[in-house]
């Protein structure tokens, strides 16, 4: 099992999900795969630092890793083109939205985005939400 997390900026968002995941090991098939991509330098450096098995940075890593992704993970903005203050650039976004993956989007209302209907939710709320998610589907 392949599972991608796709985060930019400083990456706090995507250092959570793989530090959580990485928590839930016992409950993921053998052999699971959590792969961080930044967006960034930094990004992908503190999803490394917090657990993710590898990493890659920009737009060619994100177009690769989703072809056979089994879940994508990261906020809402990665499947919007020149969201996270142009990090997500318009193939990023076609890759993740035309991915076979399962996706768990954060609804992280920032960058002109808001998502109606959801609370908003502190980051660690969130991507405890996300990781319960993530189990539930595995």
């Amino acid at each position: 099992m392949k599972i991608i997390v796709i985060d930019g900026q400083g990456g706090r968002m995507g250092a959570l999900l793989c530090e959580k995941i990485r928590k839930n090991k016992e409950k993921l098939p053998s052999g699971t795969e959590l792969i961080a991509i930044g967006t960034n330098s930094a990004a992908t450096a503190a999803m490394l630092k917090a657990g993710a098995d590898c990493g890659a940075t920009g737009e060619n890593p994100v177009l690769v890793a989703c072809r056979d992704a089994d879940f994508i993970i990261g906020p809402l903005g990665i499947m919007a083109a020149d969201s996270l203050l142009g990090e997500v650039t318009p193939a990023m976004a076609v890759a993740v939205g035309s991915s076979p993956a399962q996706k768990i989007l954060l609804p992280v209302n920032r960058c002109n985005h808001h998502v109606v209907g959801v609370q908003d939710y502190s980051m660690a709320r969130l991507t405890d939400e996300a990781v319960e998610e993530l189990l539930s589907l595995i």
